[in-house]
């Protein structure tokens, strides 16, 4: 099944399938209810330090993504693993609360969990 992305604030579908929320830090101004997720998975969002790091800034995009597709091969495996399982048997769609939608992780962690090799 698919893998998808899209931001937080966008109205939910049924298209959707799994709604899995993959920032830290919750939406500013959304309520549980306006979100209507399935799952927040904050421990699979970049560490503190990296998005800290980041700070949303295109021209360090590349280097982030390298950044975080480490985090995720060492210390976020099984939770890669988790999603690829979902998305197996369901669309998944990735949250995200930034205004970028290009230059955000949801994009590389999307292609980490298309990609059939282990993380």
């Amino acid at each position: 099944m698919p893998v998808k992305i899209k931001r937080a604030y966008e109205k939910s579908s049924k298209e959707d399938g799994i709604r899995v929320l993959v920032d830290r830090i919750w939406p500013r101004g959304l309520s549980k209810q306006e979100i209507n997720i399935d799952h927040w998975m904050k421990d699979v969002a970049p560490s503190s330090q990296l998005r800290k790091w980041f700070n949303h800034e295109p021209s360090k995009f590349e280097a982030f993504k390298m950044k975080y597709i480490e985090e995720l091969r060492e210390d976020k495996k099984d939770l890669v693993k988790e999603l690829r399982e979902m998305a197996a048997e369901e669309t998944v769609t990735l949250l995200y609360a930034a205004k970028d939608q290009v230059h955000n992780q949801a994009v590389v962690l999307m292609e980490m969990v298309d990609k059939q090799e282990v993380p």
